[in-house]
């Protein structure tokens, strides 16, 4: 380990309430002062382990679960004066915290990965490597315990914003500004209509797979243009199943729970869903058994779900939003470098939690003397017994969350879907052989350690199929449509699935 700078030592001695209480601009001046007038403080920026994306090195030795959040906006989500010329950039016109702020109470709500997502704009590109990415470096320095991802909400050509993910290496920013100003739909002025086509999505997922290091693509707020159930609004199937067919190992998944979950503390609907409403703070395409998200897992697709905060404005400022980890985590077991954060979200060993109702979560399918974890496939013989053992193990928080609650877990479910091929339609949203294969109550479960162990046979697994896990604080079967309860007093927490093949 490198002697610590002495700046990074007085950051260190700031006290987490300290950090806590000045939040916000204050946050950042205490952090960044030690640096006030030090140049080019990121020229020197240490190097770590793992910061290409060439995760293999290390196997999985030291991986654990991490919690981050990779879609969290700064002040450079601004506003853009078209009317002059060059076009001119304002800061904290739609989020108002730096960037090292976002980083600092990322850290105290228990974070080890964050991604800096600001909204484009005309000429956007350029604000965010002349403007931006100088201020990621800085924090980097100032909070290196939080890893700090580069990137954007890209204005995605005929969808909703999504996650633009860069791996860590020497020319991110330069990796970014490329694909920017070249793909986002609002960066080129005067708007071209052209940018804005589901083939122009293709074509930037096609350039990106292309690349050495490849970045990662995750749909934001899937349903918050959906004006019903099943009726689908910007984001819709076939475009998910055309995008991940031209880059599979790119074009991922989406928010399973999107952002703004603290708006119904300010009278609003949580994810700002205001035309279909949220369930259990999860997306409609994620909550509802048998719905597209088993309709794409039923397709052998390695499609994976995230929860994020969408931080813009803390809900005690007039804003939607919780602190990064404050109430919605994404955990991803894996090593503390960017490369192997990175590959855990590629290859789906993710899990999501809200209200901090559970911190550890493993789900293991056993047969035939092998064994897969979630994101991992298991394949049996047909030729013996095709049993699968699935053993679900999770740890209850053990202390009080950030509103000051103990929340207890009163259910999980098993769920488990038959995986069938290609859907005839690219619009399918289904699949039927979707189920909720077991409940289990507090009764089912046994005590190991600060753990609890749940196990359950599928018996006579003949067919491709994929199993995973919800669990929930309250009594509702399925998840009710969400209005103007305190997202607190309704937690879930969702696995990705663990497949199992037969051959």
């Amino acid at each position: 380990m490198r002697d610590r700078q002495p700046e990074e030592t007085e950051h260190a001695q700031l006290s987490r309430r300290k950090l806590v209480k000045y939040a916000g601009v204050g946050a950042t001046l205490a952090a960044a002062s030690p640096l006030v007038g030090a140049g080019a403080a990121w020229a020197d920026e240490e190097r770590r382990p793992g910061d290409d994306d060439k995760s293999d090195r290390g196997g999985s030795k030291n991986r654990v679960w991490r919690a981050g959040d990779h879609h969290i906006h700064s002040e450079y989500s601004g506003e853009f004066d078209t009317t002059k010329s060059p076009i001119v950039f304002h800061k904290g016109a739609d989020a108002v915290y730096p960037i090292v702020t976002n980083a600092i109470m990322a850290k105290n709500f228990g974070l080890t990965w964050a991604m800096c997502t600001d909204h484009g704009g005309p000429t956007h590109s350029k604000v965010n490597i002349e403007q931006a990415y100088p201020d990621l470096l800085r924090s980097r320095k100032l909070v290196p315990e939080v890893l700090q991802f580069w990137g954007m909400e890209f204005d995605a050509p005929s969808l909703d914003h999504h996650t633009l993910m860069i791996p860590r290496h020497d020319d991110e920013a330069k990796q970014l500004f490329e694909l920017e100003s070249r793909f986002a739909k609002y960066d080129a002025f005067p708007t071209d209509p052209a940018r804005d086509t589901e083939a122009k999505m293709v074509e930037f997922l096609k350039v990106a797979r292309g690349m050495p290091h490849k970045p990662l693509v995750i749909a934001h707020h899937a349903s918050r243009s959906a004006p019903g159930l099943g009726v689908y609004g910007q984001d819709t199937p076939r475009e998910f199943r055309n995008g991940n067919n031209a880059a599979p190992d790119v074009y991922i998944g989406f928010e399973g729970a999107p952002g703004h979950q603290a708006g119904p503390l300010n009278g609003g609907r949580r994810g700002g869903y205001g035309n279909h409403p949220t369930y259990g703070g999860f997306d409609q395409m994620t909550a509802r058994v048998g719905g597209l998200w088993d309709s794409l897992l039923g397709e052998g697709r390695r499609w994976w779900i995230t929860a994020t905060s969408d931080s813009h404005v803390h809900w005690t400022r007039g804003g939607s939003d919780f602190w990064p980890g404050e109430y919605s985590k994404t955990y991803v077991h894996a090593r503390q470098d960017y490369g192997d954060i990175m590959d855990g979200l590629r290859n789906g060993r993710i899990w999501v939690t809200t209200g901090d109702l559970i911190r550890s979560l493993d789900v293991t399918a056993t047969s035939q003397g092998r064994t897969a974890d979630v994101g991992e496939t298991i394949t049996v013989s047909r030729r013996s017994r095709t049993d699968v053992e699935i053993e679900i193990t999770f740890r209850p928080l053990g202390g009080p969350n950030a509103n000051g609650d103990r929340p207890e877990v009163r259910r999980v479910d098993l769920i488990v879907g038959q995986i069938t091929g290609s859907s005839a339609s690219l619009d399918a949203d289904t699949n039927p052989t979707t189920t909720v294969a077991a409940r289990f109550g507090p009764r089912d479960w046994r005590r190991k350690g600060d753990s609890y162990v749940i196990r359950h046979t599928l018996r006579n697994v003949e067919a491709d199929t994929y199993a995973r896990v919800r669990g929930t604080s309250t009594d509702e079967a399925e998840p009710l449509a969400d209005g103007l309860e305190s997202p607190w007093d309704d937690l879930w927490f969702y696995s990705n699935p663990v497949f199992v093949h037969v051959r």
